[in-house]
């Protein structure tokens, strides 16, 4: 009997969630606009489209709750979520600082990272930093401005891999893991091993990390890990059979804004259900993930390579000469690579009074080979993120 009385409660809770996230407004709404949507819209499937759209409502006490709405939402149909693990790293990096509670250690310490492992590299200096040394502050800056892939590199050091992805799972983001460091072909074994770590305030030695391994695995049961018809392997040579992604990160659009929703609103989660972070810590996060490239002094930045639209995939689209809104700040973590364009974002436009969580991915790769740097960003997926932020947006300028 207790069995069968799990059974519906278990039945009923996952009808309740099915039941808060509509599955058509979203549809209707860009199948309105053929002339923005009907290009991806037309091949869903092809174009890897996931939306998810959250609307968020104030009481009286300023405590928020949330409506969404998604579209072709399915947390287990892969698709390779690039620089948008980042935002996990700079919380949980801030969460275990907080957590190690050693006097003198903080986010400002000097981070001076050695090697113990075939392929694991040193960092002894930051040339972009005022001081020219590198710190867990300056690595977050660079993640949240730019993207920087060693900045995160060097954060999943610190962290660990056992750490990063049991906190994932402590904050029900169970269908996400984040096994390897970016952009520097890190996979199985190396993947597993991380450097050796000393903090200091000026010359003193306040803690020192040893090297640290995670045996794990952490299977998912995921569709679409298989892609393509061929792709270039690291010699450039042409491999007639799909692109394997099965043993790399994974972070689900649902679990993207869910993170995004507990950092940006945490007054709407339980106090022991809230990230374990300072004050100070959501103020340099909010500060880097709404800031510009071309508002930064250290790092200082390339308006030519890094404009001030550069990460504001959703509503900007990338484009260089594109007109700011003045009234609207976008709280983001974006990720693109292997065609594959993800953006997972915060609107906030004070004057209006408006604020939504939007977060979507879209790839194209017409010729279905992998690793050619043959992808169709500006034509198909750029715009498809510009004007759905737009359009979503608009509709909110109209919502009371």
């Amino acid at each position: 009997m207790f069995k069968n009385i799990t059974f519906l409660l278990g039945i009923l809770s996952l009808n309740t969630m099915a039941q808060q996230t509509d599955t058509v407004f979203l549809k209707k709404m860009m199948e309105s606009k053929p002339e923005l949507f009907s290009t991806v819209l037309d091949h869903p499937q092809k174009h890897e489209v996931q939306v998810l759209y959250t609307q968020i409502n104030r009481d009286k006490n300023n405590k928020p709750s949330f409506k969404s709405y998604s579209y072709n939402l399915n947390a287990h149909h892969y698709f390779y979520p690039a620089s948008t693990v980042k935002l996990a790293a700079v919380i949980f990096a801030l969460e275990k600082l907080n957590d190690l509670k050693i006097k003198g250690l903080t986010a400002q310490s000097t981070m001076l990272t050695d090697s113990s492992y075939k392929g694991q590299t040193k960092v002894h200096q930051d040339l972009t930093a005022e001081n020219r040394l590198p710190s867990l502050e300056h690595y977050i800056k660079k993640i949240l401005l730019t993207s920087d892939n060693d900045a995160f590199n060097r954060l999943f050091e610190f962290i660990g891999r056992a750490e990063i992805n049991a906190k994932l799972k402590r904050y029900g983001l169970r269908n996400s893991r984040i096994l390897n460091r970016l952009a520097i072909g890190d996979s199985g074994e190396p993947a597993k091993h991380t450097n050796p770590i000393r903090f200091y305030n000026g010359e003193q030695l306040v803690y020192s990390q040893p090297a640290q391994y995670d045996p794990k695995e952490y299977p998912l049961q995921l569709s679409n890990t298989l892609m393509g018809k061929a792709y270039l392997d690291s010699s450039e040579h042409l491999v007639n059979k799909p692109f394997s992604l099965e043993n790399k990160n994974a972070f689900s659009v649902a679990d993207q804004q869910s993170l995004m929703k507990r950092l940006i609103a945490p007054e709407a989660y339980p106090s022991n259900e809230r990230f374990h972070l300072s004050p100070s810590d959501y103020k340099l996060i909010y500060t880097y993930m709404s800031k510009l490239p071309t508002e930064s002094d250290y790092p200082k930045y390339d308006p030519k390579e890094f404009w001030p639209t550069y990460a504001k995939m959703l509503y900007y689209g990338r484009e260089k000469d594109a007109q700011l809104q003045p009234d609207l700040k976008i709280f983001n973590k974006y990720g693109d690579s292997y065609g594959f364009i993800i953006d997972n974002a915060y609107f906030k436009d004070t004057k209006h009074q408006v604020e939504f969580f939007l977060t979507a991915v879209v790839q194209s790769n017409e010729d279905g080979i992998f690793n050619d740097g043959k992808y169709e960003y500006e034509t198909i997926c750029y715009p498809f993120m510009k004007n759905l932020g737009k359009m979503v947006y608009a509709y909110e300028l109209g919502r009371k």
